[in-house]
């Protein structure tokens, strides 16, 4: 079970919101790149980035950022990138510069002949992010939700070559609520591709269910604001999950 520590980017900080909302933000560091290190230090095993602006603008913002964040961890671990893309300039862009998965978002609901176009160009490096409310998506950085079931789409996304699907509860996202792990677990097992948890992950206990259900395709959790405000110890948490793994084999 892969725990991945988040950096969200707005204006060059590393900030968590609440819902999704960008009135409602907390500033957690004034310096990206110290922050991917201090994850890397700790033993993070992937690391997870959000150019929030981007999400809004539809295209990359927080460029000097994230290449701060990639010279910090100097390829040791593996980055993945959402926010803005939605073009093939920019899936190049970033893969040129050291990302390793793109995560597209909006344009896979809006352009899902992009998403299959991408799969091809650049297997094995494309992740969906699905972002939902009460199972339906929601798309321009969550301003919006239309009609589209989650399991639905995925289940398209999974046909076009995606690596994975990182699936986020927007309701409760940033709010410490727990994730919502049913959701979760019926899209995991509509799949074959792996799912990543995301949005509301508040301490152990989430850890310890997902873990248990990592054989149904749930292969990792995005740490957010969990681990900011210490509800979530990330080395207890990743401890946690490699003795869990062990046991449960």
């Amino acid at each position: 079970m892969l725990i991945i520590p988040a950096i969200d980017l707005k204006g060059g900080q590393c900030v968590r919101l609440k819902q999704g909302l960008m009135d409602e933000v907390t500033v957690f560091s004034d310096f990206p790149g110290e922050q991917a290190a201090h994850w890397l230090k700790l033993g993070a095993r992937r690391l997870h980035v959000i150019d929030l602006d981007g999400a809004f603008a539809g295209k990359p913002k927080n460029e000097k950022a994230i290449k701060e964040i990639l010279e910090a961890l100097d390829g040791e671990i593996p980055v993945q990138l959402g926010g803005g893309i939605r073009d093939f300039d920019t899936i190049e862009h970033c893969l040129d510069n050291g990302i390793s998965y793109v995560i597209i978002g909006t344009a896979a609901v809006k352009n899902p002949g992009f998403l299959r176009d991408a799969c091809c160009a650049f297997p094995g490096r494309i992740i969906v992010g699905l972002d939902a409310k009460d199972g339906k998506i929601a798309v321009d950085g969550w301003s919006k939700l239309t009609g589209h079931d989650v399991i639905d789409l995925a289940k398209k996304c999974e046909d076009y070559g995606v690596e994975s699907i990182i699936y986020t509860d927007i309701g409760r996202d940033g709010m410490l609520s727990g994730i919502n792990f049913d959701a979760t677990l019926k899209l995991a097992r509509a799949l074959r591709i792996p799912v990543i948890a995301s949005g509301g992950l508040s301490g152990m206990e989430d850890i310890k269910k997902l873990c248990e259900a990592e054989s149904e395709g749930i292969s990792g959790v995005i740490a957010g604001r969990a681990i900011y405000e210490g509800t979530l110890d990330f080395e207890k948490a990743q401890a946690e999950a490699i003795r869990m793994a062990g046991t449960l084999k």
